[in-house]
């Protein structure tokens, strides 16, 4: 069984891909004075709406007695193909900074799905 530390690890990833998901579909106008201004709203929507699964898979995880480690994997290459966007893009000049943020919590997503790993070997 799973510490109760390490699943308190997917559901906060779980609450903050929720909140990153709704916060365009529901005030796309606030998203974006934090953001910066995007030219295809219905990019932002749809990749909001594409982390939704995500959340759910985290949900899962984190009440689930089993050890999935497809979805581990999922959650993994998710974090990296974030991280690498954010710092890509911003180096680019095509997003602002506050996406280097999401990039720093990605990658600690990242470590955080490697000691998962780890601590589920140990057990």
């Amino acid at each position: 069984m799973m510490s109760e530390k390490i699943k308190i690890f997917p559901f906060s990833q779980a609450v903050y891909y929720f909140i990153t998901a709704v916060w365009p579909v529901v005030h796309i106008e606030s998203f974006m004075n934090v953001t910066g201004q995007k030219t295809d709203i219905w990019l932002v929507k749809t990749v909001s709406v594409l982390l939704l699964p995500y959340c759910l898979l985290l949900v899962y995880l984190t009440f689930s007695n089993k050890r999935n480690f497809i979805i581990v994997l999922a959650m993994m290459i998710c974090c990296i193909g974030l991280l690498v966007i954010d710092v890509y893009y911003y180096f680019s000049r095509e997003i602002r900074w506050v996406y280097l943020i999401d990039g720093a919590l990605q990658l600690v997503f990242f470590v955080c799905w490697i000691y998962y790993i780890v601590r589920a070997k140990e057990k």
